[in-house]
Parts: C-alpha cells; sequence; structure tokens
C-alpha cells in the first residue's frame, strides 16, 4: 500500500461519462478518491449517496470526489442514474490501479476466501501527493471524516 507523502500513482481511467479522467490532469485541485467493492450493494450505496448529499461541501473546500471499482461503465452509468449521483465514477476493470494503490486485497466472508476492494479513500493534495489515507473505511460517518480533513 502506498503511505502519506508519496505520490499518487497516476492513471487514467473511463469515466461513466464515456470521457477519460487522468489524475493528472487534476493538479492544483484536492481530489476525494474512493475506492467501493461494487455499485448498487448496500455499503457503497450508503457511501456514494453521503458523497453526493455533501458534494456542495466538498467543493467548497477546493475538492473534486471520483469513485472508483471494478465494474464497468454500464453499471456504472446504471448506479448514478438510480441514486442520481452528481460525481464521476471510474471504472478499473482490468484492476490496474486497485492494485497500484494497494486496495484489492483477500478477503474472507463466511469461511469463503476471494479477492475484491477494501473500501478505502485517498484524499491527494494539490501537488498530486497522498495527504491523507482512510484504510478499511466504515462508511457512518466517513463523509464528515473527509471533510474534516480538507
Amino acid at each position: 500500500m502506498i503511505a502519506v507523502g508519496e505520490p499518487a500513482p497516476d492513471f487514467t481511467l473511463p469515466a461513466d461519462d464515456g470521457r477519460q479522467v487522468a489524475l493528472k490532469d487534476l493538479r492544483g485541485k484536492k481530489v476525494v478518491l474512493y475506492f467501493y467493492p461494487k455499485d448498487d450493494t448496500p455499503g457503497c450505496t450508503k457511501e456514494a449517496c453521503s458523497f453526493r448529499d455533501n458534494l456542495g461541501r466538498v467543493t467548497g473546500k477546493g475538492a473534486i470526489v471520483l469513485g472508483v471499482s471494478r465494474d464497468d461503465s454500464k453499471s456504472h452509468v446504471k448506479f448514478k442514474d438510480k441514486y442520481h449521483l452528481n460525481f464521476p465514477l471510474l471504472s478499473d476493470v482490468d484492476g490496474r490501479v486497485t492494485e497500484a494503490y494497494g486496495v484489492w486485497k483477500k478477503k474472507n466472508l463466511y469461511g469463503r476466501e476471494y479477492f475484491g476492494i477494501e473500501r478505502t479513500t485517498f484524499l491527494v493534495d494539490e501537488r498530486g501527493t497522498i495527504a491523507r489515507i482512510w484504510p478499511k473505511v466504515r462508511v457512518e460517518g466517513h463523509t464528515d471524516e473527509v471533510l474534516a480533513a480538507l
């Protein structure tokens, strides 16, 4: 996993609206980069809706929000439309970015082991450096933690 103070791994990923989003193009802005396991699942929906409901407060502090999962763009469009999400969802279908950020982990559910995204949020500063990391995010109250850090 990368650490606070290190350069954020650069990436270019497709967004739900068809455009390509490159982290290097966002220099000069703070980026709340949150990785989540799967579109339209209970915890992921709650987290996305919390960022949606507080987006004005986040942008008011000079930051943008980007959600990343391994779902494809078609899944992201359905998720975004269903919950009226107001920020980009990026598709990391091949997993290069989730692996670069160290969030692709072995998980265990009812004795069954599998790999998946460990819910994690990174705050990338205006210079492209990791300013803060929230590993193993608990959804309840997480947006408030991010806002306090901004």
